[in-house]
């Protein structure tokens, strides 16, 4: 095991020899130079005096000349990676070189010419910096020149700042990145026309689709992480025009930290083309409802109930519980909480809410505070095919928890419902409005405060259409899309959750809140866009195919129902929707049939739902 570091120490001793050899040879050439060019190189004109001098000063000067390059680190530095930091130690040094060796030849007096000292600072610190940067400089050469058996990749940079320059940097330094940026483009009139780092700032935003034939680009790279939302989507409207693939900067705080990097860049999402500034929540309400409180979530491995429990986790919470069937799911957000929040006290079962045996217990052992009912079956066309599955998990699983966080004295249960509650075609939004009367008839008699929170579409959700478009578009096409026309609402998934925690904080009992989705957004936008997002032509490349509606699809959804009235909370983008008063008595019967008939495989389970849901219309197709 000792051969290795001797080998390493032998190789390190040999470097430090050669750049010492160097540097010697450096201030021998430079201190000659120096006196040849005061004397307009010619040398027969050089006094004698001032050549006894140079030679009495020249070991004096070597001497102290190393000392100080060892006190500024040049010998300590990786000049692979050098940057304006060993530029300044340079310069320095080699002027502290000067000033000793000025001083030195006063105080003896070794006297020399006035301007030679000046010269020698001059070649010195030239003869120094060509020598520790000759790599770097290479490496920049050869970067530009494209050059190398790796297949060079043309860049366009968005934005000429300092994310930009920390970009190009790496580009010209490391030896590993196959990237040729051979353009800019900022909006800023005062750097276009400009270099920055040799590369040129070729104009604004209306130049980039010129750009990038001119210089047949490859790859846009968008740097403007302090850029608006509203910008961002203008120019990446652009850039999606290209034909170029598209890749970001995750956002401002990279910026801030000095943590910018080629490793850092990611895909342009379909967020990013939305368009509308992120939704804001008011954290202290969040924080004094959650703080302090036993919390469990039920579908916390889900998309939507993994993004509940990382935003509950970072508001400390005495407890977090993490219930779910799926024990793959579990574990993956069990260790991501494990590794970002190491002091939280969490808890992670595997269980069915089906099994009131196994909820009761659960509930009874952690007593929590407040449960986040998230569990559910939620694929539209999977229902449609099993549709007493969706009765069996949906609603009896959401009566069940109901019923044992009542039992157990919980303060809060939120039910995450959905906008195909409303007037619901199809079966799974059909059981999730069971699951709202369920939440509805629950509060009337019960401690508990029961509340549910109803949103659309969220981006990136497990088995929305964007993991579909985005994996269709790997494999080369073709993109499905259901209808030309059909709209969906939608809301990235940590905007959702924060707006259920905070509807959560709002809570009195017995609220359906709903909300504010923004603009309805077309599917075959969608579907256009991450097309062009990802490089690709539509129509060219990727085609799009029309498959039809699916059954119990809807052209488009509701967030309220016609009976229900709209009224604003504190927040902007949440309303609580009057709930539709129904018989209380009526309906547990209508529950114990339902479930009855869930558990009869050849019962007409859709007449028995629309006995519940009136306004629930269905194909009598049965399953």
């Amino acid at each position: 095991m000792r051969e290795p570091k001797k080998e390493k120490f032998n190789i390190l001793s040999s470097r430090l020899f050669i750049m010492a050899f160097f540097d010697v040879l450096f201030i021998m050439i430079s201190s000659f130079m120096a006196l040849y060019i005061r004397f307009e190189f010619k040398f027969n004109e050089i006094d004698r005096m001032f050549l006894n001098h140079y030679a009495y000063l020249l070991p004096v000067t070597i001497a102290t000349t190393l000392i100080i390059f060892s006190l500024f680190k040049l010998y300590s530095s990786v000049w692979e990676y050098a940057s304006t930091d060993e530029l300044i130690k340079i310069i320095c040094a080699t002027l502290c070189s000067a000033l000793v060796q000025l001083i030195v030849s006063y105080a003896f007096p070794l006297y020399m010419p006035r301007s030679y000292h000046v010269l020698y600072w001059f070649m010195l610190f030239g003869l120094t910096s060509l020598y520790r940067f000759g790599s770097r400089i290479l490496k920049a050469l050869h970067s530009r020149g494209g050059s190398g058996s790796r297949s060079m990749k043309n860049i366009m940079l968005i934005g000429a700042g300092e994310a930009a320059n920390a970009i190009i940097r790496e580009v010209e330094i490391s030896r590993y990145v196959n990237m040729k940026i051979l353009c800019m483009i900022d909006d800023d009139p005062s750097r276009q026309g400009k270099f920055m780092r040799g590369i040129p700032i070729v104009g604004g935003r209306e130049c980039i689709l010129d750009a990038v034939q001119q210089y047949r680009i490859d790859e846009i790279i968008f740097a403007i992480p302090s850029a608006s939302t509203q910008a961002r989507k203008e120019i990446l409207d652009i850039c999606k025009e290209s034909g170029c693939k598209i890749v970001t900067l995750p956002g401002m705080y990279q910026l801030i930290n000095e943590d910018v990097s080629i490793a850092k860049l990611k895909d342009v999402e379909i967020e990013d083309l939305l368009g509308r500034e992120p939704i804001k929540i008011n954290v202290d309400e969040i924080l004094g409802y959650v703080s302090g409180k036993v919390v469990l979530v039920t579908g916390g491995g889900g998309s939507i109930g993994s993004e509940l429990c990382r935003q509950i986790a970072s508001h400390n919470p005495k407890q977090l519980i993490i219930v779910d069937i799926y024990e793959n799911n579990a574990y993956d957000i069990q260790q991501e909480l494990i590794r970002n929040y190491p002091d939280l006290d969490l808890k992670v079962l595997i269980a069915s809410v089906r099994n009131t045996a196994r909820i009761e217990s659960i509930m009874e052992t952690y007593r929590p505070n407040i449960v986040y009912h998230a569990a559910a079956h939620k694929h539209v066309p999977l229902m449609e095919d099993s549709p007493r599955e969706a009765i069996k998990n949906n609603v009896m699983g959401t009566y069940k928890t109901a019923m044992a966080a009542d039992k157990n004295g919980v303060d809060k249960f939120v039910l995450i419902s959905t906008d195909k509650a409303v007037n619901p075609t199809n079966v799974m939004g059909a059981s999730k409005r069971i699951c709202e009367m369920v939440v509805q008839m629950m509060n009337e008699k019960s401690a508990t405060s029961f509340v549910a929170v109803r949103f659309g579409n969220v981006l990136g959700s497990n088995g929305s259409v964007i993991p579909l478009f985005k994996k269709q578009i790997a494999e080369g096409g073709p993109v499905t899309v259901t209808h030309p026309d059909i709209i969906r609402y939608f809301m990235t998934i940590s905007e959702a959750v924060s707006l259920v925690l905070q509807a959560g904080a709002y809570a009195k009992g017995g609220e359906i809140f709903v909300l504010d989705m923004g603009e309805p957004v077309k599917i075959l936008n969608l579907a256009e866009n991450l097309i062009k997002l990802s490089g690709h032509r539509v129509g060219e490349d990727i085609e799009i195919k029309f498959t039809g509606l699916r059954p119990g699809e809807k052209m488009y959804e509701e967030l309220l129902m016609n009976e229900e009235g709209l009224q604003k909370t504190a927040n902007q983008m949440i309303y609580i929707g009057k709930p539709i008063d129904f018989d209380k008595e009526q309906f547990m019967e209508q529950l114990k049939m339902l479930n009855e008939t869930a558990n009869d495989e050849t019962s007409d389970i859709r007449a028995a739902i629309q006995a519940v849901v009136p306004t629930y219309h269905y194909e009598n197709v049965e399953a």
